[in-house]
């Protein structure tokens, strides 16, 4: 019996492990790419955006990363899920930086 238990303990905490896996992003060249906005993190400014080939790109503002709409800087409150963006990109290593987002709306 101990050992069900164990099994299925071991299970149970796998489950939320692959799931977590399984909302993978990708990493792309450098370079400019259109996309959605999957998800807004205002507490990491950080945002997911799904692009037109279907990759998930996590971008991390950083004090360089500019954020426009109709070519005047906006602040990053403005992000909503949903809305067509631009992103230029930097890979570096195995992580991209943002260097500008302009909101397409």
């Amino acid at each position: 019996m101990k050992r069900f238990k164990a099994t299925l303990l071991a299970i149970l905490f796998m489950i939320p492990l692959l799931y977590a896996c399984s909302e993978g992003t990708d990493v792309v060249e450098s370079g400019t790419y259109q996309g959605t906005v999957d998800e807004v993190e205002p507490e990491k400014t950080e945002i997911y955006v799904e692009t037109q080939d279907n990759k998930r790109l996590e971008l991390y503002f950083n004090e360089n990363t500019s954020l426009t709409r109709n070519g005047e800087t906006v602040a990053f409150d403005q992000l909503e899920k949903g809305q067509q963006v631009e992103v230029e990109v930097e890979k570096v290593g195995q992580r991209l930086e943002p260097i500008a987002v302009r909101i397409m709306e």
